[in-house]
């Protein structure tokens, strides 16, 4: 195996299963969406809120997602950033009908982008503005607005409006998803490539004769 095969083995560039951490406040719908992203034979006709996490699968046309559902409710939101490092992407939920938790929302967003094992990584971020079929919901764009989305520079993201009990928007967003997780991860295959081949054409001094 050479040493291209060997590094991307070791950073997992070529495994077909992404680690997705599905973030928001409680009552925003994650679980709800994570179950209709699922097989309809493997979906739960019940959903109750997430104690703790729990940790689903779903697939696109390309890829394998195992999405840890982490519980929006404030005395468990601490547990988010323990899970971080093992995120390579992240799905986060907004209710789009609550107004007066926008701002608690962008608090949580903000910490989120701020925190060391998230800040200086590329990893791409799907927003879902959830719960659009309710009477009260602001659109995507004002939503993006609120949560101040144009000041995330160093990493890609993409919002989409859903209805999580419909299912309308998410396949769109999972597509997103697939995507730049793809683009992603071929851009570093690219960059390993080229350090490799530099190593092969250029040897250190020390080791010519």
């Amino acid at each position: 195996m050479g040493l291209l095969d060997r590094l991307s083995g070791l950073l997992g560039l070529k495994k077909k299963e992404v680690h997705v951490l599905c973030l928001g406040l409680d009552n925003s719908g994650k679980t709800t969406i994570i179950n209709k992203l699922k097989p309809s034979n493997a979906q739960s006709q019940d959903i109750v809120p997430t104690i703790g996490f729990s940790i689903e699968k779903f697939k696109s046309s390309s890829l394998s997602f195992t999405v840890f559902d982490m519980s929006g409710q404030g005395r468990y939101r601490n547990l988010w950033e323990h899970y971080y490092k093992e995120g390579q992407a992240i799905i986060f939920v907004i209710d789009s009908s609550d107004r007066l938790r926008m701002v608690v929302a962008k608090e949580e967003l903000d910490t989120l982008l701020n925190h060391p094992d998230i800040k200086h990584r590329r990893i791409p971020i799907l927003f879902f503005a959830n719960k659009m079929d309710l009477r009260d919901a602001v659109t995507s764009v004002k939503v993006s607005q609120l949560l101040c989305l144009e000041n995330i520079k160093d990493k890609p993201w993409h919002i989409c409006a859903s209805d999580a009990i419909k299912g309308e928007g998410l396949q769109e967003g999972v597509d997103w998803l697939q995507e730049k997780t793809i683009e992603l991860r071929s851009n570093v295959l690219q960059k390993i490539r080229s350090i490799c081949s530099a190593l092969i054409y250029f040897p250190s001094p020390c080791c010519s004769q």
